[in-house]
């Protein structure tokens, strides 16, 4: 069964205003008077509701579904700005895997040098990336979308979460393989998350730095190491196994 993210509050009977979800609903998916989908609010509900009127794109909401598809713990993935579209494939991705925000920032070693511009017109991108995923994978949030136009401005931000992960290539390659499952193993619900990943080139010693000393923890992803926009899906899984899965 089809399902749509709404902005506001559930009402009966709610008429659907966005254009891009009209056209999905209308003419791509042809709904027609009686046909079902899920509708899902800013309350994270999921309802089940029926077409009323096609031409009105008006819905009546039948039903609630406890249904609850999010992740125990609240996780951001913070990558360093990537080259080409691999920030594209991190926010579909993660987002199907139940991240709870996709943050960019630049990084020291980030080949990509985006102003203003170009950061707006991304961030509207990947905000649609993440819609589209969300609802594919059924799941009750959106995840939050934000690009950072500077590094500072994302360092302020630490304060934010209970835990701190650092992918770090260097923990990997002297093969630490325990803190990430350390840290998770008796972790509670609710329990804000944040994994910082580098680009292409890593993450730099003086970043490593700056998030040590607001608490964070470097740790190897298994002794391979991964690509920039694979490592953030390894991770969200484990994260998925210990929270979700072992137990």
């Amino acid at each position: 069964m089809q399902q749509y993210f709404v902005k506001g509050a559930p009402e009966n009977p709610i008429m659907i205003t966005d254009k891009d979800t009209i056209k999905h609903m209308f003419n791509v998916m042809r709904l027609t008077e009686g046909d079902e989908v899920v509708l899902v609010f800013e309350d994270g509900v999921k309802r089940l509701a029926k077409v009323l009127d096609a031409s009105e794109h008006s819905f009546e909401l039948v039903e609630e579904w406890l249904e609850d598809t999010e992740l125990p713990v609240r996780v951001t993935i913070a990558s360093g700005f990537p080259k080409g579209d691999k920030l594209e494939l991190i926010t579909q991705k993660v987002t199907e895997l139940g991240a709870s925000a996709i943050w960019a920032f630049p990084a020291d070693w980030s080949v990509v040098k985006w102003d203003g511009k170009k950061i707006a017109k991304k961030e509207d991108k990947l905000v649609k990336i993440a819609l589209g995923a969300a609802e594919q994978s059924k799941r009750n949030r959106v995840p939050e979308v934000r690009l950072f136009d500077a590094k500072k401005d994302f360092l302020a931000c630490l304060g934010e979460f209970d835990k701190i992960f650092i992918a770090y290539e260097e923990s990997a390659k002297a093969g630490e393989m325990a803190v990430l499952a350390r840290e998770l193993k008796d972790i509670e619900k609710g329990t804000k998350i944040l994994v910082v990943f580098g680009p292409e080139g890593g993450i730099s010693p003086k970043e490593v730095a700056a998030l040590e000393a607001a608490g964070a923890l470097t740790c190897g992803l298994g002794p391979r190491i991964m690509r920039t926009e694979t490592a953030p899906l390894y991770a969200l899984s484990a994260i998925s196994f210990a929270t979700e899965l072992w137990g």
